[in-house]
């Protein structure tokens, strides 16, 4: 059973090395490294960008930390769950074609260049940088947890050795083969994760006696299970509608999904992005929660939520199977853990050290010094074993972690990306006093205050800080013609 287990997984890691090494053969070849390596010469058609669209945002939240409060909450945080079924269709209408436009006009490769071309500030390029970091280090340990705890539940390996092999597979074919590898690996994640879910789904409906009975079985361990409010009316409307804002309309402000943007090859591959990709993330977040939350029939008395999945995919589904789905969820967080390091050293290399430190005068995308390769490829790895060491002393369950950065990201960078799109008086005043006091605020109102009239703290967040944008705004002086003419002048057709 355990060779079983193993060999699929071991076919996967196989190809995905392999396709780490063909992505390096590219980069070693590319005369425009920075734009090869951190955006992969923006040449994705519309299956590759939704894939690595979906498997960016679904993650070890969706695969492991999701399902692990399904468990706890039954179908309500099902219902909760589909409330992230626009996200793809969302982040590439409001983003995708301005980004493009924009990226290209001014050669960006991470969203502070946005930042900065529009802004003209150093200090928003700053905060938006360190705001990037360190909320990213915070969602990549919640997935190296989330991959380390699969291992660990369907191997019998312990949690740390499951980490190590975890987190040395992504870091390494991240570090090597930059963008264009965590591409190519992300649309060979988001088949291994379709197929995985349908596999298991099937198994848990089959195992449970169908889904009426589950359903019979569910409202036999508590009544509340099937209920939207959840046991003790821990889903009260004001926090779903919360909810909403925190993993659907929010994501827009999410640097690793906005950056998707820059990459595609044109508008066809976008509209058919748009349409691959929110079926695909609809049939995930269904398959993987109802699993979560009809787990609670078949593998009950589970005391850590986070370890239902491995538990339950051993319970119902024949060892080869088994390996298949493992294979399913680790590809989702390998794919999220992927996108998140690239643009941490991205935002790292090109944002803080070709910008303020190294001061390139020159177009530094053309920059073929080996020493800016090497920085590069340094970064990424430091990054990665960083996170690594943070991973050893895990929570016990990571979906809250991974909501923690979501909030952060989004109060940091939701305002000055949308607002500095669409309305020509946003200014760098408004934009820095957004993000200072939306970082200060979240942090103050997720440490202490929780829930502000049973929403969740991201809502009142982004409220103030939209008005803080605002009033800062349009008290202060008006952008300059040449940032407008950039963003909105005639070369937008």
């Amino acid at each position: 059973m355990q060779s079983a287990l193993i060999i699929p997984l071991v076919i996967y890691l196989i190809l995905v090395y392999l396709l780490a090494a063909y992505a390096n053969r590219i980069l070693s070849k590319s005369g425009n490294f920075l734009e090869e390596y951190f955006i992969g010469s923006r040449q994705m058609g519309g299956f590759v960008l939704a894939m690595t669209l979906v498997a960016t945002y679904t993650s070890a939240s969706s695969f492991v930390g999701g399902p692990g409060v399904a468990y706890k909450m039954g179908l309500g945080w099902v219902l909760l769950a589909m409330i992230q079924l626009p996200a793809a269709w969302l982040s590439l209408s409001v983003l995708g074609k301005k980004y493009a436009i924009i990226a290209r006009r001014i050669n960006a490769v991470t969203i502070n260049d946005i930042l900065r071309a529009r802004y003209n500030n150093q200090w928003v390029v700053i905060c938006g940088s360190l705001a990037l970091v360190i909320f990213f280090i915070a969602a990549m340990v919640a997935q190296f947890v989330g991959g380390a705890r699969l291992f660990e539940g369907m191997t019998g390996l312990s949690y740390n050795t499951g980490l190590i092999i975890f987190a040395s597979t992504v870091v390494l074919y991240t570090t090597i083969g930059g963008f264009r590898a965590v591409a190519l690996t992300d649309a060979v994640q988001g088949v291994v994760m379709i197929i995985g879910t349908t596999a298991l789904l099937f198994g848990v409906i089959k195992a449970g006696g169908g889904i009426p009975n589950l359903v019979a079985s569910l409202h036999a361990v508590d009544p509340a299970l099937i209920t939207p409010a959840g046991p003790n009316g821990f889903l009260s409307k004001p926090f779903i509608l919360s909810f909403w804002v925190l993993v659907c309309f929010g994501v827009i402000g999410i640097p690793h999904t906005a950056v998707r943007c820059f990459g595609y090859k044109d508008s066809r591959a976008m509209h058919r992005a748009i349409i691959i990709g929110t079926f695909v993330l609809g049939f995930l977040m269904l398959g993987m929660h109802l699993c979560g939350a009809f787990g609670r029939v078949i593998v009950p008395g589970l005391t850590v939520g986070d370890k239902i999945m491995p538990a339950l995919t051993l319970k119902v589904l024949p060892p080869v199977f088994a390996g298949i789905f493992l294979a399913g969820p680790l590809a989702a967080i390998m794919s999220t853990i992927d996108s998140q390091l690239i643009l941490a050293s991205a935002t790292i290399v090109k944002d803080l050290y070709i910008n303020y430190i190294k001061k390139e005068s020159s177009d530094p995308a053309k920059d073929r010094n080996p020493l800016l390769k090497r920085l590069s490829f340094y970064t990424t790895a430091i990054l990665g074993l960083i996170v690594f060491g943070a991973s050893f002393n895990p929570p016990d369950l990571i979906v809250w972690l991974n909501l923690f950065a979501f909030g952060g990201l989004q109060a940091a960078f939701l305002w000055p990306l949308v607002l500095g799109l669409y309305w020509k008086r946003a200014n760098a005043s408004g934009a820095l006093a957004a993000m200072v006091v939306g970082v200060g605020s979240y942090f103050y109102f997720a440490t202490c205050i929780k829930r502000v009239a049973g929403m969740h703290v991201i809502v009142p967040v982004l409220a103030i800080t939209l008005a803080v944008f605002v009033l800062v705004s349009l008290l202060t002086p008006k952008p300059d013609e040449a940032t407008l003419d950039l963003f909105w002048g005639t070369g937008e057709e």
